[in-house]
């Protein structure tokens, strides 16, 4: 029997499609999935490159060290690194090696530049002040005494001065093994005199003053508690001022009781340096 063309194409188109039938079925689907893998492969690698690459340029940047001159507390040159962190750009790399008075950075020039500003602007030398403490006493509106204690501070920075004595005063005993022949008296010492705690910050137009001012005496009498105990005497004034160049101030007045004595704490603070 003669087929005619059509015929013959038809079957001819059956057996190709069934030889790629069969091509497929012996290939399975995991080459698919490999061949998806490997385009995600090559996809990550050139991404991992490219990073490498950006983290080769970065490496590039040069590394300058710009030495403090005038940060002479632990946390003035933290609040410089403070400042820079937020004042460049988070790829900045900004380290303060506190043992050299130093802070190292890798950036770009124009970056560096910019860090040189800021650090010359924020790295100034700090404002000395003397201040004169005045204690005016007075008995029965008669000036009997007059102290002036004077110290020069820096801006921003805490100043402490005590002027005075120790007293022991005997606070215990104990005795080692339970042996009371050998019993051992624990002593305390008490800073009597005048002690003084201070704090001055610049403003516009002045300083604040943040102080402590403190008076400890000792009284004729005992407490009684000891043989040798004494009284301690206490005037203590704590608080927040704003001070005028060359313009005294009254930080507070006391009046001292079961007398007429009376105690004025004045201040005066004159600029040294600027």
């Amino acid at each position: 029997m003669k087929m005619n063309g059509s015929a013959r194409g038809s079957r001819s188109m059956k057996f190709a499609c069934g030889i790629l039938g069969v091509a497929l079925a012996l290939i399975g689907p995991g080459a698919w999935a490999q061949t998806g893998e490997s385009g995600t492969a090559e996809r990550g690698s050139t991404a991992s490159r490219q990073d490498a690459a950006a983290n080769a340029k970065a490496d590039l940047r040069p590394v300058q060290t710009f030495y403090l001159t005038n940060a002479t507390q632990p946390n003035d040159g933290n609040e410089i690194v403070v400042a820079l962190r937020n004042l460049l750009p988070p790829d900045v790399k900004t380290y303060l090696v506190p043992n050299q008075n130093a802070i190292m950075m890798r950036a770009t020039p124009e970056e560096l530049a910019l860090a040189q500003k800021i650090i010359s602007d924020l790295d100034r030398a700090k404002k000395t002040y003397r201040l004169t403490f005045t204690i005016l006493e007075t008995d029965g509106g008669k000036r009997v005494g007059v102290q002036h204690f004077a110290m020069v501070v820096a801006a921003g920075q805490r100043t402490v001065m005590k002027q005075g004595s120790k007293v022991p005063i005997a606070t215990g005993s104990y005795s080692n093994n339970g042996n009371t022949t050998g019993a051992q008296t624990q002593i305390t010492y008490i800073d009597v005199g005048m002690n003084f705690d201070v704090t001055l910050d610049e403003l516009a137009n002045g300083a604040m003053l943040r102080s402590k001012v403190e008076q400890l005496s000792t009284a004729e009498q005992t407490s009684g508690v000891g043989l040798q105990d004494p009284i301690i005497r206490q005037s203590h004034l704590e608080g927040t001022s704003f001070l005028t160049p060359g313009k005294p101030l009254v930080l507070g007045s006391i009046d001292i009781p079961s007398s007429t004595r009376h105690l004025d704490l004045e201040v005066v603070m004159e600029q040294v340096s600027k």
